[in-house]
């Protein structure tokens, strides 16, 4: 990058940061997710870093947050309410205090005192005569707005603190002696302090319904509904809100030293502090807090989204100043994002085991879920188009299910006139073959079906777990044993010898008769896994089972009619038409021929059950979400379909078992919302005994 193009760059991102900034904290309304601001300010963080020149006032690294809204009394803080910059790495965490150690030399000895970073509002609290006068909001950092009456209907906020007695009684039981002379000698008149205002995911659910219900605008997330709540002008709507809050700084000289002694210290004075916040001696033990509640963040009632940390020492923090918006002495641990940005670099095309061309974006590498990408699929033109994406663009990525990589959303207004059309190619990339469209549907398809990428991917899919399954025979071996001639078409693989794999590279005797084992055990396959790895298109691994349980062997499968095909459940014209047509090529046939001949006997265990055992879960539809220890989550799937029972991959209000085990995904959520009975992995193992 240039440095004129760094600095259109720059410029163009503080207009879109500070558009949607203003909609976030003024409008309480947002176009993008939080990851994908943080996101974008960490890009503008960055570039300003590598280019100081382009620093501006303007910028919206120089400033806290949004102006304060005109319904209340505006405040000014005593001093300003700062916000931190973000890490997204241990590498950057370990950056940060590199830099902290050039200006206070062993600014780390202390420690650090780590807090959960929870998605509220940030408010200030002051008390005279031990009763609270103010409570305001955070605003533009140095004028905020009052909003005293609503903060006063949260139970969470003390209206009075304790009394001196009791604050000192409190304070030497928890080591804090020092203190508690000073207060006994000094009380203080003014006490200002500072914490959050949030709501618990439960809370947040429930107003959403009943806005719903009332064809109210309904908010995206619970800052979002916590902010608009403490901006009600009626604190009687506030009240019913349901509202909590945690205090974690005393801006009032207390003769505290540490950052935690400050949490004793609020905690004496009755104020309630987050208990899993805590002390941590070395980075190491930071790296470790962070990464545990990444995990663990599901249990907690509210939401949050990383780790504050903040060198312990106070004197320490007070002598690191501040930078921009930010002080030096702290900095916000973000959790791996969910979405993030980067850039489009090209779009190449894939061939898939049906022909079909599928294009898949190359991306800048950017790190999603606590893994680095640099692909994610653009599905296909239609796709493109409704995106309106171009090679070059700025785009917003998330991870689908957090698996696989997709493109959100494009951001135009970070376009500089040099990105570029997306075409579909005239010649298939794989064979140079005609590139056709399919009537009736958004795909394109190479026109030769003895294009070498279709047999490949074919291959690829006839092997995997959910098909044949043979173990150690996966892409990189299938590339190999083609790219030698060995294989060409499934049945060839039945036909391997051990004399075929010892000269070829990566094999020796043992792992030539290992695989050769495992080829021979996997020639005893169910009917519906036989189906499956057939790679009928339109046909995955549910229409399998259907068509398993529906004509028990494979002999009645291929007699079918489209009119036998068209009675199974939730199979239609398109799919029962593909099935029917596979079962018509004479070269299909010829495979089963040669697979059947080289030994691979086919079983139904559905057919095997007993009608007790069958009734068991029968018209029971479970879906399954994380991870579960007992067994892998196919497992449980087979254990479902043994008894009866459906398998989806998606909740609806037809669910009827939502099973839940360590980190689910969006599908817990969903039945959450949908009131779908969800279950832990010890209930569903007492179904299925």
């Amino acid at each position: 990058m240039t440095k004129k193009e760094a600095k259109q760059r720059i410029e163009k991102l503080k207009k879109l940061i500070n558009y949607h900034r203003y909609l976030y904290h003024v409008l309480d309304r947002q176009e993008i997710s939080d990851a994908a601001l943080d996101s974008l300010k960490h890009e503008l963080y960055e570039l300003e870093q590598q280019y100081p020149e382009f620093i501006t006032p303007d910028s919206p690294t120089q400033r806290v947050g949004g102006k304060p809204l005109e319904k209340f009394e505006k405040f000014t803080h005593p001093t300003p309410m700062l916000s931190f910059n973000d890490a997204f790495s241990f590498k950057e965490i370990k950056e940060w205090i590199e830099r902290n150690e050039k200006i206070v030399k062993g600014a780390s000895r202390y420690g650090y005192y780590c807090e959960l970073k929870i998605d509220g509002l940030a408010i200030e609290l002051i008390y005279e005569d031990n009763v609270l006068k103010v409570g305001a909001t955070r605003g533009d950092g140095k004028v905020g707005e009052d909003v005293t009456n609503n903060l006063k209907t949260i139970e969470a906020i003390p209206l009075r603190l304790l009394d001196k007695e009791e604050v000192v009684k409190n304070l030497k039981k928890e080591g804090l002696s020092r203190v508690a002379k000073k207060l006994s000698r000094s009380w203080p008149r003014i006490l200002v302090v500072r914490g959050e205002v949030f709501l618990s995911k439960k809370e947040f659910q429930r107003i959403n319904t009943e806005l719903k219900k009332k064809g109210e605008r309904t908010y995206a997330n619970p800052r979002n509904l916590a902010a608009g709540s403490v901006r009600q002008l009626d604190p009687k709507i506030t009240a019913s809100r349901k509202l909590d809050s945690f205090a974690y700084d005393i801006i009032t000289d207390l003769g505290q030293k540490t950052h935690e002694e400050e949490h004793k210290i609020l905690k004496a004075f009755g104020f309630k502090t987050n208990p899993h916040n805590k002390f941590c001696r070395n980075l190491e033990e930071v790296e470790k807090f962070r990464n545990y509640w990444e995990k663990a963040r599901e249990k907690l009632s509210y939401e949050i989204d990383g780790i504050v940390v903040i060198l312990n020492n106070n004197a320490v923090f007070e002598k690191l100043g501040v930078v921009g918006k930010a002080p030096r002495g702290a900095i916000a641990y973000k959790f791996s994002p969910k979405e993030t940005t980067t850039v489009l670099k090209n779009v190449v095309w894939q061939v898939g085991r049906t022909g079909v061309l599928t294009p898949v974006a190359i991306l800048k590498p950017v790190e999603i879920g606590g893994v680095t990408i640099s692909h994610a699929t653009l599905h296909n033109l239609d796709e493109i188009k409704r995106l309106g994406v171009k090679i070059g663009d700025t785009v917003i990525v998330g991870r689908a299910g957090d698996v696989i990589p997709d493109i959100r959303k494009v951001l135009k207004n970070l376009r500089t006139g040099k990105e570029k059309e997306i075409k579909v190619p005239k010649k298939c990339p794989a064979c140079g073959s005609r590139v056709v469209k399919i009537r009736g549907e958004v795909a394109y398809r190479c026109s030769n079906k003895n294009c070498g990428a279709i047999q490949r991917r074919n291959l690829y899919h006839f092997v995997s777990k959910g098909a044949f399954d043979i173990v150690g025979l996966g892409p990189k071996i299938i590339d190999q044993l083609m790219d030698e001639g060995l294989v060409s078409n499934p049945a060839d693989i039945f036909e391997l010898k051990e004399g075929d794999l010892v000269p070829l590279e990566r094999f020796a005797e043992k792992s030539a008769k290992n695989l050769i084992e495992a080829i021979e055990k996997s020639k005893e396959i169910s009917l519906s896994r036989f189906i499956y790895a057939l790679g009928i298109r339109h046909v995955g691994e549910e229409t399998a089972i259907d068509l398993a349980k529906q004509f028990g062997d494979i002999e009645k499968l291929k007699r079918a009619s489209l009119e036998d095909l068209l009675k199974i459940k939730d199979i239609g014209e398109i799919v029962a038409k593909s099935i029917y047509n596979w079962f018509r090529d004479k070269r299909n046939l010829a495979l089963l021929e040669r697979l059947a001949k080289a030994g691979v006997r086919i079983i139904n265990p559905s057919l095997q059950l007993t009608s007790r055992r069958l009734k068991k879960l029968r018209d029971k539809t479970f879906v399954f979400t994380g991870e579960l220890e007992s067994m892998t989550r196919d497992e449980a799937k087979e254990k479902v379909r043994e008894l009866g029972g459906d398998v989806s991959s998606s909740v609806s209000k037809k669910t009827d078992f939502v099973v839940v085990g360590k980190e689910p995904g969006s599908k817990y959520d969903k039945a959450k919302k949908l009131g779908v009975k969800i279950i832990n992995e010890r209930e569903f193992l007492k179904m299925i005994k």
